[in-house]
C-alpha cells in the first residue's frame, strides 16, 4: 500500500488501530530507563502515546499524512509532547536513540533491509531495538494480518537483519484477537536488539 492508501484507510474510521499501546510494546519497553524513542511507522500514534506518557522523549513517523494529523490531534487533547513527522521509514531515519520501534511495519525485504539498516545507524550505544509485527507462520497457522507472504517474515529473518546488534530475543508470540464473539490466537514475531556501549 503507498500513503494515499493508508491515507484513505485512516480517513476511514475515528481509529483503525486501538487507543492502547501494543501488549508487547509495553512488556518490553516497561523495564527500560525512559530516554529518547523513535516510534517507526507510528500510524494514529497509540505507541508513541504511550511512550511519552513513560518518560520517553519521543519522535514518531509515519508516511500517511492523515495517520500523522490524526496522531497530533490525539496528543494535542491529552498534552503529550512528541515530534511528529510525515517520513518514509525506508529513507528518513536519522538522528540518535535509546530505542527504535518498529510495530507492524511490514514491507518487502529489500526495503526492510534498508530501513533496519537506517535503525542501526540511529540507534545509541547501549540502545534497544524492538520489533513487533505479524509472523510469516500467521498466514496459515493464525488469524488476521497480511495475507502476502513476501512482507512477512519470522524471527530468525531478523536477526539475520541485524547483524551488529545483540539479540536479545528472537521468538513467535502469540496474541488474543476476539473475532465475531470468540479469541483466536494471532501469531507475532518479537524481536529484541541492544546495541553494544
Amino acid at each position: 500500500m503507498n500513503s494515499r492508501d493508508w491515507d484513505k484507510r485512516y480517513q476511514e474510521k475515528k481509529l483503525v488501530w486501538s487507543a492502547g499501546p501494543n501488549q508487547f510494546v509495553e512488556s518490553e519497553v516497561a523495564s527500560l530507563a525512559p530516554g529518547r524513542a523513535l516510534d517507526v511507522a507510528c500510524g494514529e500514534g497509540r505507541n508513541a502515546l504511550w511512550l511519552a506518557d513513560q518518560g520517553w522523549t519521543v519522535t514518531a513517523l509515519d508516511y500517511s499524512p492523515v495517520a500523522i494529523e490524526k496522531a497530533k490531534a490525539r496528543s494535542s487533547e491529552i498534552g503529550a509532547n512528541i515530534t511528529w513527522q510525515v517520513a518514509d521509514a525506508t529513507t528518513d531515519i536519522d538522528g540518535r536513540y535509546d530505542l527504535i520501534l518498529y510495530a507492524y511495519l511490514h514491507l518487502p525485504r529489500a526495503q526492510t533491509e534498508r530501513s533496519l539498516a537506517l535503525a542501526k545507524q540511529a540507534l545509541a550505544p547501549g540502545g534497544t531495538l524492538l520489533i513487533v509485527g505479524h509472523d510469516i507462520r500467521n498466514i496459515e497457522e493464525g488469524i488476521g494480518g497480511p495475507q502476502d507472504a513476501s512482507i512477512l517474515f519470522g524471527p530468525h529473518d531478523f536477526e539475520a537483519m541485524l547483524t551488529g546488534l545483540e539479540i536479545e530475543a528472537a521468538e513467535t508470540v502469540e496474541r488474543p484477537v476476539n473475532k465475531e464473539g470468540q479469541v483466536h490466537q494471532a501469531l507475532d514475531v518479537l524481536v529484541r536488539a541492544r546495541k553494544d556501549r
